[in-house]
């Protein structure tokens, strides 16, 4: 392994102190001169046609400006759920947004929302999937299915289902994955192993809301957008389009995100900004938690049916598997469930059939490894019941199973270099696994999975700049979610040659930063990396050629040392990098200013991997499930930063306990939402649901990440209900297969 300077050494959040002293200006902070505040008016039925909508009395409340319905508004088609703006004639969700309240104040605006009278003509919804699936149902879209959002491809969770094009249905899309012959793999096992599982709807829970301020340009045609995004680019480019003006006339400058995990990419934007344009005045639009809960995009719940065989001596023989997925009222390209569920073992025979249906709730969207921790729940219980049932090492039968590079995915192209081997033998060593049987002793479970995650991909560029006070300005054009820059500060000094305080990175907006795609998909560190790397080895070349010409020495003899340039072995003989910068920005310098740019186009992606064990007891009384441990193993290429790095993992396998064991959006008959607040949607927290935490880090380097860093933020919440559910069978034998794994539904289990 290589040695680095900088690289692999801990470094705090760059913004961190601001966050902790309350000094960070998030989306819902801002005001500007004039700033209307918005207001939602919703639907309380899943499926209806509005009669009519009276907003007079609303009009009347002091301090209401204006309350627009969908004929304020420009006729938009509705081909993805960005583009549903207010609902025209029908709505097709309970909390679908029908009117908007502009109000001086917030006070105001909320008052006027219960003087809002719609008259509603309620229309048969389907709620279900066996409802939406039936011969008479109802059609979610008559006229045509609508196009995705794309906030899931973006993360590099879609692999390109096959989209249904045959007469109207509530079928949005439908994905086959066929090797070998099912009937010879499954007379080949000695076990067969066959269980249906159902997943929730689990909301994204960011402490931040959904918030935006768009102000329309007084100059001319455009405006200026702040908005809680992951995806700065995108909302130019789409609100542009909104609005009706050229790209560029838009300007979207990302607030700091306060949590977003996938849910952030574009959602609300466009009609904040088809408001403002209405209006001719800034609007801002910061959704409260109900709000956030009724109209935004969670994960899709999940219905799966796998039947799995495996031989005597481990070997899994064959795999049919079908995933049916409740994508709500647009279509959300989930299909990696079903590639995931074909592609971690190497399974001779095997059908994995994707299905995904519409139905008159809520649109669903990205939650950190979109479809992943749903496969890996179904799958890792599957394989681990098999293994228990041939009295076999359920961590041995992995490490036998699983894929390697070279050989082929679901889809039969090959695995890139990956690391699911390496951290499935590194927990095979962990004293957690090793003394399992003291857990057991103590009367608890200690349960074993692993997930993996392909990777996203998205071109990316990054300028360094050496300034006066001999510090390195790094510019880039993405949104930090979790201390990317932080990483990019290392990155940048180990490639230059100077310590990591005397870099500044600077994240920009669409009008003044580097194109840098959208933070999501493990993709960030990977490719906007090797951007800053090229950017600050440009500038360190063109420093060396300054100072070589300063002291009258070859470019090939430079090195930097302790913030100068010197000549190798020549100490003397230097000069300071604060002095190189001021001969390139002063009145009559001979010197061009010290700026470097990167630019990266990476087509192939790098998978991560992420093996769990989770030690858990389960009381048989009430049912109530305690995890004491959770250990992470997870291969990361190569350790950027630490302790971001650290804190990736344990927030990430921290969400999946919320998967595991609390978290449900519930409907009922009716379609009307059940968990409207985080008063009655359960999410884990530091009271109670936190145990004992150990991250591993795994180094399987990457030829095409920075330094051989592969993306770390999905992966460490994919296995974690896996894990925690066989730690419950191990306890009790019973065997769970819903998620959460509620107390009522422990009990159930433990009744048989």
């Amino acid at each position: 392994m290589r040695e680095y300077k900088q690289i692999g050494r801990p470094k705090p959040l760059l913004d961190g102190l601001e966050k902790v002293t309350g000094r960070t200006r998030y989306a819902p902070d801002l005001t500007v001169p004039g700033m209307l505040h918005a207001r939602f008016v919703t639907s309380p039925h899943a499926h209806a046609q509005i009669e009519n909508i009276d907003v007079s009395a609303a009009l009347a409340v002091p301090g209401v400006t204006a309350v627009l319905t969908a004929a304020d508004l420009p006729h938009i088609p509705p081909t993805s759920r960005n583009r549903l703006l207010l609902a025209r004639d029908e709505v097709i969700f309970a909390g679908q947004p029908v009117a908007l309240v502009l109000a001086e104040d917030l006070g105001a605006a909320q008052d006027a929302v219960d003087k809002v009278w719609i008259d509603y003509d309620s229309l048969p919804a389907v709620i279900t999937l066996d409802e939406a699936l039936a011969d008479d149902a109802p059609l979610v879209w008559p006229a045509g299915m609508p196009g995705v959002s794309g906030d899931a491809g973006a993360h590099g969770a879609s692999v390109g289902g096959d989209k249904r094009e045959q007469k109207p249905s509530n079928i949005a899309a439908e994905t086959r994955f066929e090797r070998g012959n099912l009937a010879e793999g499954f007379a080949a096992a000695d076990v067969v192993v066959e269980r249906p599982f159902t997943t929730a709807m689990v909301h994204q829970s960011y402490l931040e809301t959904f918030a935006m301020l768009v102000q329309p340009d007084p100059l001319g045609p455009g405006a200026t957008v702040w908005t809680s995004t992951q995806a700065p680019f995108i909302v130019r480019e789409e609100v542009a389009d909104v609005l009706g003006v050229e790209e560029t006339a838009v300007r979207v400058i990302p607030t700091p995100v306060g949590g977003a995990f996938g849910a952030k990419f574009l959602l609300l934007e466009l009609l904040a900004a088809a408001a403002a344009q209405a209006v001719n005045r800034p609007v801002k639009l910061a959704l409260t938690r109900s709000e956030d809960m009724l109209t935004t995009n969670p994960a899709p719940p999940a219905r799966f049916h796998l039947k799995l065989g495996m031989k005597q001596d481990g070997t899994i023989t064959a795999l049919k598997a079908d995933v049916m997925v409740d994508a709500g009222c647009y279509p959300s390209e989930h299909d990696i469930a079903a590639f995931l569920l074909g592609s971690l073992y190497q399974i001779p025979h095997l059908q994995v059939c994707y299905t995904e249906v519409l139905t008159h709730k809520i649109s669903t969207g990205a939650y950190r490894a979109p479809g992943a921790p749903q496969a890996a729940f179904v799958l890792e219980s599957m394989i681990d019941e098999a293994a228990h049932q041939l009295n076999l090492d359920p961590l041995t039968v992995r490490l036998q199973n699983a894929s390697q590079p070279g050989e082929p995915m679901a889809h039969g192209k090959p695995w890139a270099t990956m690391g699911m081997t390496e951290v499935l033998q590194t927990l095979q060593n962990h004293p957690a696994w090793q003394n399992r049987a003291e857990a057991r002793a103590k009367g608890r479970g200690v349960g074993i999975a692993v997930g993996g995650w392909p990777g996203g991909i998205e071109p990316t560029a990054a300028s360094c700049q050496l300034h006066r006070d001999g510090t390195l300005h790094v510019h880039v054009g993405s949104v930090d979610l979790t201390g990317t820059t932080a990483g990019f500060a290392l990155m940048a000094a180990e490639a230059f040659g100077v310590a990591p305080d005397k870099v500044r990175v600077i994240s920009g907006d669409t009008a003044t930063a580097l194109f840098a795609g959208s933070t999501g998909g493990s993709k960030i560190t990977y490719m906007v990396g090797p951007s800053v790397i090229k950017a600050a080895l440009e500038a360190r070349q063109q420093v060396m050629e300054i100072a070589a010409n300063e002291l009258e020495a070859d470019v090939a003899d430079m090195e930097v040392v302790d913030g100068r340039v010197q000549v190798k072995g020549v100490p003397d003989r230097a000069i300071q990098l604060a002095e190189i910068a001021q001969k390139t920005m002063s009145f009559g310098g001979k010197y061009a200013p010290v700026v470097g740019n990167g630019r990266h186009a990476n087509t192939k992606s790098s998978p991560s991997f992420a093996a769990q064990l989770a030690e858990v007891s389960v009381d048989e009384e009430t049912g109530e499930v305690t995890v004491h441990k959770l250990v992470v193993v997870q291969d990361v290429g190569q350790v950027i930063n630490p302790l971001t790095l650290e804190g990736q993992i344990m927030g990430g396998a921290m969400q999946g306990l919320g998967w595991a064991l609390y978290e449900q959006m519930a409907h009922d008959e009716y379609g009307t939402p059940l968990t409207g607040s985080w008063m009655d949607y359960n999410v884990p927290h530091f009271i109670h649901a936190v145990p004992e935490f150990e991250a591993v880090f795994v180094e399987v380097p990457t030829e095409h990440g920075p330094f051989g860093a592969r993306g770390a933020g999905e992966p460490p919440i994919i296995a974690t209900a896996a894990a925690v559910g066989n730690a419950i069978a191990d306890a009790t034998q019973a065997r769970l297969t819903d998620l959460p794994m509620t107390a009522p539904r422990v009990i159930a289990a433990l009744k048989g």
